[in-house]
């Protein structure tokens, strides 16, 4: 039965973000059951879950009061629609919500994957601008960064920035106007943090100088570039960001997708620097990896633009069919009440500084040209040639064939690129998180030392 899976896998699925020609040609890994931080597959073998399930899972796998959450609620009602009635999971979820995301935003709206958070959030910044009292119709442009990664939806791919996923679907995105993102590494300005005075904010707000009064919004992943290779922005980044905004009459709308929910160290990597969007879309780690759920949260006065007289048609015409799902709002709950049960953000900080001492030892691989931490996010670039910072030819696929060498040793992890992503659930131990780096480790010197 196990190989005949293998062999219905490679010949009825198609997996995202894989190259399926190659894939066929490997020995597949089908995952059967986990708990804790540890994956099990069909085979028996046993894999520390170095990417938290592609970031996501927070307490672990098989977590009691996780299971129980699914099991209470399934015993009620497994969905029922959101489109003018309600349920009590997305009505108590809602409300727990707002009271801890940054001040100031008092609506959710609900959906079922991040890319289709950030959608909504387009819309709605869209549609204000029609439609508000302040609001000006000519405003329908957005502002993002290079590197961005917002989704695959095509709005999300719009102001995305991310050529390698996204260029091929030119033809069919909206226009959008791109500021230099603060790639510190690869600095666009050629100078180095922090004698360069943050050009790359001074280079913002010359687009923002520009296009003020053609744009609506202004989209940020604060903190971290995830799907760019885990590129940390600078401290004070975001809170200019913020002024920014605020000073050119913009709509900030934070993509907290990927860091949201502990992964920066904090609830909401926003908190780093204490500011508050016009517009939040939350996803991954918000049902603790368990459930497929997303929710949009904006601000009193954008949802007030949207109230009206049926015949004004003010309404928000979006919707998904399992909107606030009562099985996915019932964890999203239970992994809300584990945050404050467990007081998992304070738990959280001699693991990251465990994590951070892990880490320094890669700088003896001559091939690390970069390490990027933010929290339990973790980005390690590889190049051919750290002085000159030559990445390594596309061929060569050496952040793929390191982590097919960390499989080997009892390790799931996935590559950007030649960027290998570390980025665990937040329920690991000081032992595994140790263990993780070794692994990592190896694989990288092995995979990396014979080649030029």
């Amino acid at each position: 039965m196990k190989e005949m899976l293998k062999e219905w896998d490679k010949e009825y699925i198609w997996h995202p973000f894989t190259q399926m020609k190659e894939y066929s040609k490997e020995d597949v890994v089908i995952i059967e059951e986990g708990k804790g931080v540890i994956l099990k597959d069909i085979d028996g073998n046993e894999y520390i879950d170095g990417v938290s399930s592609l970031w996501t899972n927070v307490h672990g796998h098989r977590k009691k009061e996780l299971d129980e959450a699914l099991k209470n609620q399934i015993d009620k009602i497994a969905h029922s629609t959101l489109l003018g009635i309600s349920n009590v999971p997305a009505v108590s979820l809602a409300k727990r919500l707002v009271e801890i995301t940054p001040y100031g935003l008092e609506k959710v709206f609900y959906s079922d994957s991040g890319a289709t958070a950030v959608e909504i959030a387009i819309k709605m910044a869209f549609q204000y601008q029609k439609q508000a009292k302040d609001g000006d119709p000519k405003k329908e442009k957005f502002i993002s960064l290079k590197n961005a990664y917002h989704g695959d939806t095509i709005g999300a791919v719009s102001v995305g920035g991310i050529d390698l996923f996204h260029s091929i679907y030119k033809p069919l995105l909206f226009k959008t106007y791109q500021a230099e993102a603060p790639y510190c590494y690869r600095c666009a300005f050629k100078k180095e943090y922090p004698s360069c005075n943050m050009e790359c904010v001074a280079s913002l707000e010359e687009v923002m100088h520009k296009y003020h009064q053609q744009v609506t919004a202004f989209i940020i992943e604060p903190l971290v570039q995830g799907a760019a290779g885990i590129i940390v922005q600078p401290p004070g980044y975001l809170k200019r960001v913020r002024e920014l905004c605020t000073k050119y009459n913009i709509l900030m709308i934070a993509d907290e997708v990927a860091v949201g929910f502990g992964k920066t160290g904090k609830m909401f990597a926003c908190e780093h620097e204490d500011i508050s969007p016009d517009i939040m879309a939350l996803g991954k780690g918000i049902t603790g990896g368990y459930m497929p759920l997303a929710a949009t949260l904006t601000t009193e006065k954008i949802y007030e633009a949207f109230l009206g007289e049926y015949h004004e048609l003010r309404t928000f015409y979006h919707g998904h069919t399992y909107t606030g799902n009562p099985l996915a709002c019932s964890v999203a709950i239970a992994n809300l009440e584990l945050f404050e049960k467990e007081k998992v953000i304070d738990t959280l900080k001699p693991k990251i500084k465990h994590l951070e001492g892990l880490l320094k030892e890669f700088w003896e691989l001559k091939h690390v040209g970069d390490i990027r931490q933010c929290g339990f996010m973790v980005g390690i670039e590889l190049v051919k040639d750290r002085e000159t910072k030559e990445p390594y030819p596309l061929e060569k696929r050496i952040g793929y064939k390191v982590i097919l060498e960390a499989r080997k040793h009892g390790l799931i992890i996935r590559p950007l690129g030649d960027v290998i992503v570390l980025m665990p659930p937040l329920s690991i131990t000081l032992d595994q998180l140790t263990r993780l780096c070794e692994v990592t480790y190896f694989s990288i010197k092995k995979i990396t030392q014979g080649e030029n």
